[in-house]
């Protein structure tokens, strides 16, 4: 039985390689996702690790949690700690860090790296070790700065010039007096590094005196314990933290692959959909050569081989392609991975160096995936064939579902299909975070049923198509009929291309909605023109509101700050706004009581309303983190949303108790509205800041815009893979049909059907499936759409179903493309079949 599988697929090759090519686009995704994610979080992993060489115990503050209705201030490291740290036994030296946001512009005057890895901090001494000079002296006093080596490249930058920059708002030009190396992760992966003297950068970043992180280096026949063990005894007990360097190591680790888990996670979704799909192919395919080979197994059956090994010789076959399968996917994922990393690089993400990493267990998985699959998808026609009576499959090659197996199929499907449905009805009553997880659930029970109904389904929605074909003549007639002969093969061919328009159109429906929905939210709930913030969403210096105030054309400014208090024994946070100006650049709706901002007077959402128990004229006392109270009246309450939302106070009430003072945006009208050149004016007064970003609420709705618009672009790209899955297998179904229908298409050549003809008989049956499958795809993506929205209308209140009319047109065309093109091949081989020799053929 072994020699005959392995002669069956010899024999079969090239109808088996459509199969082979669908499972290894699966494969080699997969193993592509693992090797590209290994390689990253491997190149990440080694760069950071460098960057602790320098730091055997680190010094933290220790964290101290709210008591009661007090605020704890955190305890602050000192100099005196920093110098006590450098004199415990067992150390050679101690540093003292500080860090914060340091925004870099280049000569044009465009921010270098991303917001979020701009970075800057305190380089200690004449010489510190932790950033070796390649030319020029260390940073002396507020005027000068070093960078690293790879800002000062892609800023243009030398030893001598003058370099614009930001810490929280102002611009500063100090001079360039040196340039470093460094093995920092946030350089290493694009970012930039600047730094100043230590009193400057305590100056800076708001911490004079005061450090971030003590780094203590051992000296030498010093273990990192022996030395935390020390600085823990030398130390203020409970006011510090001690961690070794190996433990920072092994967290940042950790943390590196966590966020490569998510990363590693979502495209192996996107795989196993891809696996998913041609999983329909495999089980078309062995299911069509079984049926072109029932008196052969039949032949079997009736010389001794018993059910178990007809079933068995067709695993075999399913093995030996799963096998190939497996190792070209590898080889292909190998590729994908080193592509996808150099990708990077031109997109602008700059990796830090390392190795290719291809894993034993990256090996396995391709391997072991490949195989799994099409062993699994051959399994049933397998086991359909080792049932068939050698009698019956002896005289008839295709033997007719029973009446009985379609009653039972279409019982199920309507079983699955009704619970799918219940079940994401259900979910849509729910709350947000609680429906998801029954949808979930309720989409996979629908899309199995659908699955089990498309035989069913496939005649009258094909049939619909009967006027239009009646156009192409008797090609059209024969293509409809040959559409509806076997439904199954039809299902499980328009299913493959159902799943991949199901996810590409719910998830352009849902994006869609909720882009209209951050619109419709900035237009109803803020009347300023423009919102000044961070590039990286940091805060804003004090002193920009002060600078906004009195630019031309300005009418109404109010910064939005941010100040912890001890409310009824939780930590809430207030936002301070300038109370008799915020009336003019929002436009809440108050659902009791007035919007009324001023001394005590405060108004909260309807959330933490609800949450207290609070109505207007409710009163409630706030403990600041400076330790006074302040008694505070609820003037009223408004619905919340993602824009503004919480305790909204009057910044001369809350700014007293702040230690430092600052905002994370300020809310600007101005008289003439939104324009171009008030929008270059408000960014003049600012300085032409590149780390400020003066947004419209146009803007604003574009950058979220263009959000949705990558990541909507990225999940079409993701799913390509499973659209291409889905063409071959119509590639492969309309091959294996046109050869066993060889006979019968050498009759119709014979009786005057001309080679034209027949191409058209082909394509118009190939345009028939793969609409009908597209027509399924984009009401199902349409129903789960609307679903979804319904879970998020729950947490979003301007959120309304729309529908992409435009763009579900062209996922049709898609559908219809699909199925011309696929057409192709199998058209050309059947117009060139010779009539006398396709007549004689069984």
């Amino acid at each position: 039985m072994f020699r005959t599988a392995l002669r069956n697929v010899l024999a079969h090759k090239a109808r088996l390689l459509m199969t082979v090519l669908a499972v290894m686009l699966g494969v080699a995704f997969v193993s592509g996702t693992l090797v590209f994610t290994n390689t990253l979080s491997g190149a990440l992993q080694n760069s950071s690790a460098k960057g602790f060489d320098h730091v055997d115990v680190a010094v933290t503050a220790g964290y101290q949690p709210d008591v009661g209705d007090r605020v704890v201030k955190t305890p602050e490291l000192t100099q005196s700690m920093v110098e006590q740290s450098a004199k415990v036994p067992g150390a050679a030296s101690a540093i003292g860090v500080v860090s914060g946001f340091t925004a870099i512009a280049d000569k044009d005057g465009k921010l270098i790296g991303g917001g979020f890895q701009s970075q800057g901090g305190n380089y200690w001494g004449e010489k510190d070790a932790r950033y070796p000079l390649v030319s020029g002296h260390a940073p002396r006093g507020t005027g000068e700065v070093v960078i690293d080596a790879k800002t000062a490249e892609r800023g243009g930058y030398k030893v001598g010039d003058t370099v614009r920059l930001s810490v929280d708002g102002p611009v500063l030009t100090p001079k360039i007096t040196g340039v470093f190396t460094t093995d920092d992760g946030n350089v290493a992966a694009g970012g930039s590094l600047a730094l100043f003297d230590t009193p400057t950068a305590q100056t800076l970043f708001g911490k004079v005196g005061t450090y971030d992180e003590i780094d203590v280096q051992a000296a030498a026949g010093t273990s990192q314990s022996a030395l935390r063990s020390a600085l823990d005894a030398a130390l203020p007990k409970g006011k510090v933290a001690t961690v070794t360097g190996k433990q920072l190591a092994d967290e940042q680790a950790v943390t590196i692959a966590a966020s490569m888990s998510g990363l590693k996670s979502g495209l192996l979704v996107f795989a196993g959909i891809a696996l998913f799909v041609g999983t329909f192919i495999i089980a078309n395919t062995f299911t069509m050569l079984v049926a072109q080979r029932t008196k052969e197994l039949a032949l079997m059956r009736a010389v001794g081989a018993s059910r178990r090994q007809v079933t068995r010789s067709v695993l075999i076959e399913a093995f030996v392609v799963g096998t190939v399968a497996g190792v070209t996917g590898l080889v292909a994922g190998i590729g994908i991975g080193a592509g996808l990393r150099s990708l990077l690089g031109t997109l602008g993400a700059t990796v830090p160096d390392g190795p290719l990493v291809v894993s034993s267990g990256t090996v396995a998985a391709a391997l072991v995936v490949g195989v799994v699959i099409t062993m699994l998808a051959a399994w049933l026609p397998g086991r359909r064939a080792a049932k068939i009576p050698p009698v019956a499959a002896m005289s008839s090659v295709h033997a007719a579902a029973t009446t009985k197996s379609l009653v039972l199929r279409n019982t199920l499907g309507a079983l699955f299909s009704g619970a799918g449905i219940a079940v994401v009805l259900a979910a849509t009553t729910m709350d947000g975070s609680d429906g998801q997880e029954p949808m979930g659930v309720g989409a996979v029970l629908l899309i199995i049923g659908v699955f089990i109904l498309t035989p069913l389904l496939s005649r009258p929605l094909i049939a619909a198509s009967a006027p239009v074909l009646r156009i192409f003549g008797v090609s059209g007639k024969l293509a409809r009929q040959n559409s509806v002969r076997n439904p199954r093969r039809t299902a499980a061919t328009a299913s493959a291309l159902m799943i991949g328009l199901t996810l590409i159109t719910g998830m352009t429906v849902m994006a869609g909605s909720l882009q209209q929905a951050i619109d419709k939210m900035a237009s109803s709930a803020i009347k300023a023109d423009y919102i000044v913030s961070m590039a990286n969403g940091s805060e804003l210096s004090a002193d920009i509101d002060e600078k906004l105030k009195v630019t031309g054309g300005v009418t109404a400014t109010s910064p939005m700050r941010n100040g912890p208090a001890r409310i009824d024994g939780t930590t809430e946070y207030l936002t301070g706004v300038t109370g008799s100006t915020i009336g003019e650049l929002t436009d809440l709706k108050v659902d009791d009581g007035a919007f009324k901002v001023a001394g005590s007077q405060v108004v909260v959402d309807d959330a933490l309303a609800k949450a207290h128990g609070w109505k207007a004229g409710s009163t409630f006392t706030a403990n600041y983190e400076d330790g006074k109270k302040q008694q505070l009246t609820v003037s009223g309450v408004y619905t919340g949303n993602e824009l503004i939302e919480g305790i909204l106070i009057d910044n001369s009430a809350l700014t007293p108790h702040l230690a430092d003072p600052a905002d994370m945006q300020v809310m600007v009208k101005t008289s003439g509205g939104a324009s171009d050149g008030t929008k270059d004016r408000l960014e003049k007064a600012l300085g032409a800041n590149p780390a400020i970003k003066v947004q419209s609420k146009q803007d604003l709705s574009n950058e979220i815009a263009k959000m949705f618009t990558l990541l909507l672009n990225m999940l079409y790209g993701l799913l390509a893979m499973a659209v291409i899955v889905a063409v071959l297998g119509v590639i492969n179904t309309l091959a294996m049909s046109v050869f066993e229908r060889s006979q019968e298409i050498g009759m119709l050549r014979a009786i005057g059907l001309d080679r034209r003809s027949v191409k058209r008989m082909i394509r118009l049956e190939s345009l028939v499936i793969s609409l009908f499958g597209g027509v399924l795809g984009i009401g199902l993506g349409v129903f789960f759409g609307w679903a979804a929205g319904e879970l998020i209308g729950t947490k979003m209140a301007t959120y309304e179903l729309v529908l992409p009319w435009g763009r579900m047109l062209l996922f049709l065309a898609l559908a219809a493309a699909v199925g011309i093109l696929a057409a192709l091949w199998p058209a050309r081989r059947a117009s060139r079949l010779n009539m006398l020799a396709a007549i004689k053929s069984e």
